[in-house]
């Protein structure tokens, strides 16, 4: 394959022109000459597996078979049988012969999803296979040659499991001949806008699309997006039900991302389940993101002047007060410096995103009205 026409193939998998999303593309480029074992690390979400399959599009073997198989959904007791056959009545319930995934997959690719999930006994096993290139199905002693590409990938950082004796280092090795990293999506977050329109145009011609404002990109730009390339999707297939032919401004995005925040954070993050709720057809054109207190919130501006006034300069007679003044003119200082983005005043002063929330209420502090940034996320505080 040319380069110009290899050049387009990936750039129509590999979508965005970030320089990591660049230097991924070189480097699968490079993945796909050689014959070598491939690991693929990066985040949940991150398209890890879209990565596994341009390097298969674009090598010699891409006329042959692509399996993929995902290491932690076969059953423990299965997951030889699946990989490497058996013979029929080579134990109960054989009654056929199987034909395992890596026959399946001679002359072509097998990738491996979540290899840090594979038993200690299978890897010993897979091993064998990788360095003798022969596998023997269970109950079975015909030593069966293969020519398969091998490529895994994994989410789980695997120097921790090798020392912690779930994974095996000469596997590791094995496998890892050409290291892949994957970015998560928050690492290259200006490709943001060619994703979404990428998705909108995979729509079914019969679906109406969104249309992305200006101002909704840059506030899915500023999501910390902790469910990846993933989320981005799910995001805007569900911005084509709820404002399907209408426009998608930066106040609907909180609405859009809601119910992706609750399984892709940490649990300790949330005080309780979050729910996603459209608000009615009458208010969604007003749907705000904003953090809105029934008791009359003062701008985060504002909050700091008082903070300040209340600094007592004769010295500190009520500590508790003295300590709450100072955390409220921190909160504010932070909000100030971070034009009002939650997600990143937060991160400025290391603590969690729901804490800095919290700390807002206690102050009664809101975002600046005439400053257009937005808070993310809401949490369904609108």
């Amino acid at each position: 394959m040319i380069d110009a026409n290899l050049d387009t193939l990936l750039a129509s998998k590999l979508i965005g022109n970030s320089p990591k999303m660049q230097q991924l593309r070189m480097l699968v480029k490079f993945a796909g000459r050689c014959n070598s074992s491939i690991m693929i690390t990066g985040p949940s979400g991150s398209g890890k597996e879209v990565v596994a399959d341009a390097i298969h599009q674009i090598s010699e073997r891409a006329a042959a078979p692509n399996i993929t198989v995902n290491c932690g959904a076969l059953p423990e007791q299965l997951i030889e049988s699946e990989l490497f056959g058996h013979e029929k009545g080579s134990f109960t319930g054989a009654v056929n012969k199987h034909v395992g995934l890596f026959e399946q997959s001679n002359g072509g690719t097998i990738f491996l999803d979540e290899i840090g999930d594979m038993p200690l006994n299978m890897q010993v096993k897979l091993l064998r296979v990788l360095e003798t290139r022969i596998v023997n199905r269970v109950g079975g002693n015909q030593n069966i040659p293969i020519d398969v590409r091998v490529i895994a990938a994994t989410h789980k950082n695997l120097g921790t499991g090798i020392r912690g004796g779930s994974f095996r280092e000469d596997l590791f090795y094995r496998l890892c001949v050409v290291p892949i990293e994957v970015p998560a999506l928050n690492e290259r977050s200006e490709d943001i806008p060619a994703l979404v329109e990428h998705f909108l145009n995979n729509l079914s011609a019969s679906d109406e699309r969104p249309i992305f404002t200006a101002e909704a990109y840059t506030a899915l730009q500023n999501y910390n997006w902790p469910g990846n390339v993933r989320e981005l999707r799910n995001v805007v297939e569900r911005a084509t039900v709820f404002f399907a032919g209408a426009p998608v401004h930066a106040q609907d995005v909180a609405t859009l991302v809601q119910s992706d925040l609750v399984p892709a954070a940490p649990v300790d993050e949330f005080v309780q389940p979050l729910a996603f709720q459209v608000p009615p057809l009458e208010q969604q054109r007003h749907f705000s993101s904003d953090v809105t207190l029934a008791d009359g919130p003062s701008s985060f501006a504002a909050a700091l002047e008082t903070a300040k006034r209340e600094q007592r300069p004769g010295g500190i007679n009520d500590l508790n007060a003295h300590l709450q003044n100072e955390e409220r003119r921190i909160i504010a200082q932070a909000l100030e410096a971070s034009h009002g983005v939650v997600s990143k005043a937060a991160r400025s002063i290391n603590i969690k995103r729901t804490t800095f929330i919290d700390k807002m209420r206690k102050y009664n502090i809101e975002k600046s009205t005439n400053d257009n940034a937005m808070l993310t996320p809401a949490f369904g505080l609108a």
